[in-house]
């Protein structure tokens, strides 16, 4: 328990003793850091004295992820954020810290931790040194007590000082901290899965070779740090490490959770590509791919772009290798909120209430303990449009769920202008409030950021196709399909009603069976239309049946609920003559044209 402390005070009451001094805390550096319980190796050692000696010198302002690069892990004066390893490092040292002070620090006199949100350490006294401190000043007082009352509110003051002075030094440190990270589009984020990416080997002869081999390695550094749900170390680490770098010295040395390594071959024309992921916990090979290509048909810059996707997205997509990796082995050094993301990502593939309902709350644990972690602000808006466009665990005692979801997206998007997924939570929201013009800006830009996130493409090619441009919506989903055959379900049958409304129905018929959506109200509406436009009256009649079953209100207001998915009127109404095939009590076509009708009207007003 902490009585008192020296730096980042928390509100502690002052105390009538002294404060850790210096040669006090360096002690205690001393026995941290020279304890078996603290790992030799790795540069934690290293890391936790310099900040301390900082903060002794009263230069606790100075520590920045930059300061900390520049002088702990020796990086260039080009470092940037965009290089997780201080972060991750401080994570691992504070981990390391809790770790001690349960096991061989208990009785310590002085514990140092380095709060979340900023480098500087904390000081403060045990129980058992207080308790200590407390005894000594009660004999000294019996031995004078006339003049220990008279002077007792010196010491009082002197320690009430030092308690404010330390505590505004260290809270203007942390405000320039976090005010620094702020404009950088970095603040304090749970610990996500690490990657490293280790300089492709050159397994060819000649120059082409050489520079296929560099050009390959930093189109994978351009690619991979796109993808927001993983945390890619950064060029300068990259180019630190050897082609052959093994597993254990990465895990060792940077803490990296996976490595990415390789070899190309360029032999005449021909060139050949060999990729492998790699879990630095155990030097598992979790995934490896060869690539091969022709340099007499394709320029040298489209073939190393063209492999760098593809391994980009075969690694680092939502559904992913990493993501499956995590899925069937967590880390023992559980990554809590990240969990969070493999819920959405599980919900998103079986779009049934009891997924939402666990994913969402997983979300909202995780925005209030990570309140700038921009990726679960929108997976949060995503949960939050879905209780309003599917009728999925409502909470009336909450805003409205537009509301919220329209809250959360620009939240995330605030926090982290570039993240993919928030800007697809806006690209949503934004559609489902009726700015279509807005949202479908927003989705060419998330499109432009990360061209390979497959969430991505069949997301707006979800809205593309539902807006009225079917064949561009088509084209999307088929490169996510591609790309992730193994993606949701709900992108199939996206894909299928697109195939409908393009008069493929073969290829509707074959794409809603893969859907198979069975916990998804929606998919059998769909079905029920695209069978009974196929001539499969039966089915069409059987999912008809299921969808009237769980959605009868939908069914009332099917013109209104096709409206709010901005679903063109001539495509509603072909929607709805298919359904009404499938025998789902639909409103004849003179109801239906009088209705649009008066829609129409009321949107020119």
């Amino acid at each position: 328990m902490v009585t008192a402390v020296t730096q980042g005070s928390g509100g502690a009451e002052p105390l009538p003793y002294p404060l850790p001094g210096p040669d006090e805390i360096r002690a205690q550096l001393a026995r941290v850091i020279s304890s078996p319980e603290f790992p030799k190796a790795g540069r934690g050692a290293a890391f936790l004295t310099f900040v301390v000696e900082e903060a002794i010198a009263g230069r606790a302002h100075r520590l920045k992820g930059y300061t900390v690069a520049i002088e702990v892990f020796k990086r260039s004066d080009t470092f940037t954020q965009d290089d997780p390893v201080v972060r991750i490092e401080a994570g691992r040292l504070r981990r390391t810290l809790e770790r001690y002070y349960l096991v061989a620090g208990q009785g310590d006199p002085i514990r140092i931790d380095i709060p979340k949100g900023g480098y500087a350490p904390s000081f403060a006294w045990n129980d058992a040194a207080v308790t200590g401190r407390k005894e000594a000043a009660a004999e000294n007082s019996d031995e004078r007590p006339a003049q220990g009352r008279l002077r007792t509110p010196l010491p009082i003051l002197a320690g009430l000082v030092g308690v404010v002075i330390t505590a505004v030094l260290t809270y203007w440190a942390t405000d320039r901290f976090i005010a620094g990270t702020r404009q950088s589009g970095f603040s304090a984020v749970p610990d996500e899965p690490t990657l490293v990416i280790a300089p492709f080997a050159n397994l060819g002869d000649g120059p082409q070779s050489e520079l296929y081999t560099v050009g390959l390695t930093e189109e994978l550094l351009t690619a991979l740090p796109r993808f927001k749900e993983i945390r890619v170390f950064g060029r300068e680490t990259s180019k630190s490490l050897a082609p052959e770098v093994q597993a254990s010295e990465v895990r060792g040395g940077l803490g990296a959770r996976y490595l990415l390594a390789g070899g190309v071959r360029v032999s005449g024309p021909r060139v050949r590509v060999t990729a492998r992921l790699v879990d630095t916990s155990d030097g598992a090979i979790l995934w490896s791919q060869n690539y091969d290509d022709d340099l007499t048909t394709r320029e040298l810059f489209a073939i190393q772009s063209d492999v760098a996707s593809k391994v980009a997205t075969a690694v680092a997509q939502p559904y992913g290798i990493i993501a499956q990796a995590l899925t069937a082995k967590p880390p023992p050094d559980d990554l809590g909120v990240y969990d969070c993301t493999l819920r959405f990502y599980a919900y998103r593939a079986e779009l049934s209430p009891e997924a939402h309902l666990s994913a969402r709350a997983c979300l909202e644990s995780a925005v209030a303990r990570y309140p700038a972690y921009a990726t679960a602000w929108a997976m949060l808006s995503i949960a939050y449009l879905d209780e309003d466009r599917f009728r999925y665990n409502l909470n009336p005692a909450q805003r409205e769920p537009m509301e919220r979801a329209l809250h959360a997206a620009r939240r995330a998007i605030e926090l982290e202008p570039d993240n993919t997924r928030a800007l697809q939570s806006l690209m949503t929201a934004l559609f489902f409030n009726q700015q279509l013009a807005e949202a479908l800006e927003a989705g060419e830009e998330a499109l432009a950021t990360n061209p390979n996130d497959t969430e991505l493409l069949a997301e707006f090619g979800t809205r593309l196709a539902l807006c009225g441009q079917w064949k561009r919506g088509a084209d999307l989903l088929d490169r996510a399909l591609a790309l992730n055959p193994g993606g949701a379900a709900y992108y199939h049958g996206t894909r299928a009603l697109a195939a409908y409304m393009l008069d493929d129905h073969a290829k509707a018929v074959s794409l809603i069976r893969k859907a198979d959506l069975q916990k998804f109200p929606l998919f059998h509406i769909v079905a029920a239309a695209i069978y009974a436009e196929a001539g499969l009256i039966d089915d069409a009649r059987r999912e008809g049946t299921i969808f009237t079953k769980i959605r009868p209100e939908y069914i009332r207001d099917i013109i209104n609920e096709n409206r709010k998915r901005n679903i063109q009127p001539k495509d509603s109404i072909r929607m709805i003559a298919s359904l009404r095939k499938a025998g789902v009590p639909v409103p004849d076509a003179a109801g239906i044209e009088a209705e649009l009708l008066k829609s129409a009207v009321t949107d020119r007003r």
